[in-house]
Formats: structure tokens, sequence, C-alpha cells
């Protein structure tokens, strides 16, 4: 990913939590323009305060190194925010992962796929507190008289055997 393509993404993630009601800003000296380990955008709304690196791909898999998610994590606790590794891949919107959830690869770097941010990330409106995750045995729990054919389209859709495209093309019909 070019260097310009990165600090769009960043600007557009400032201005999304800026209009979710964060006072936020985008560390200008973040990454390789200094020697001090700056988080890419910091947000606060008051209540809970973010530390976050920002990750985009067209739909490589996302890799950070060790360095970059212990950097994140030491300023986070120095600062009293929570770290968050936010990723957006061409097409989808930002997901969230807290440093402790992703993949380590046998190099002891970060990787996040695509489908790893679909299914396991926090999306947006989750993360600015917009609304809250429901996962399909909860909805099984509250909702015992669901379409049963919904929710063998939804299972099929958590444990990979459709995408969410094929499960929105069905269930549309």
């Amino acid at each position: 990913m070019s260097s310009a393509k990165g600090d769009r993404r960043e600007r557009e993630l400032v201005n999304k939590l800026d209009d979710a009601g964060f006072a936020v800003m985008r560390a200008p000296a973040s990454g390789s323009a200094t020697e001090r380990e700056l988080p890419d955008v910091l947000a606060g709304d008051g209540d809970v305060f973010y530390a976050i690196e920002a990750k985009s791909s067209a739909g490589k898999p996302i890799y950070l190194t060790g360095e970059e998610v212990e950097a994140l994590i030491y300023f986070a606790q120095n600062f009293g925010a929570k770290p968050r590794i936010g990723v957006r891949f061409d097409r989808e919107d930002w997901y969230f992962f807290h440093p402790g959830d992703l993949h380590v690869t046998d190099g002891g770097n970060y990787r996040v796929k695509k489908e790893t941010a679909l299914a396991d990330g926090t999306d947006f409106p989750e993360f600015v507190g917009e609304s809250t995750k429901v996962t399909l045995d909860e909805l099984g729990e509250q909702r015992p008289d669901h379409d049963p054919d919904v929710l063998r389209v939804l299972t099929a859709v958590e444990q990979g055997e459709l995408s969410v495209e094929e499960a929105a093309a069905m269930l549309e019909s």
C-alpha cells in the first residue's frame, strides 16, 4: 500500500471518529517520521480513550511487526488508553482488534486476514458504541421462533461455508 493511500485511510478514520462524537487526532509524527513510537490515531469520548494503529490493504493480509504492536501497547498503557489495531480492506469498513486477539506468526509478527476481520473484528458501529454484537448462539436463545432456514444460512456464514455476499443473496430471495 502506498504511503499516500495509508494517509488517506488514516484521515478517513479520523473523520469517521469525529462524526461519531469522539475527540480525535491523527499523530502527525507517527511511523518513520520520528524516533518516538506514536500510534496513528488518538481518540476519546470522555468515557473511553483509544490509541489506534491503523492499517489498510486492498485484500492481502495485513502484517504488523512485533515492535509496532509492542510500541502501541507501551504508549497506550502510559497514556491511559486502550490499544487497538484498526484495519480496513478495500470495499469494507473499519474493524478493530485488541492486540492480544491478533494472530502471531512464527516470526513474532502479527497478521490480520480479511476473513478474520469480517468474522471476528469489532465493526465501526460497535467500536463507537452505536451497536452491540450479537452472536448466533445469543440470537437463537433470544428468538427460539426464528426462521430455521435463516439460522442455517447464518450458521453457514459463521462456519465459513458461505460468504457474506452469498448469504445476503440467499436471504434476499
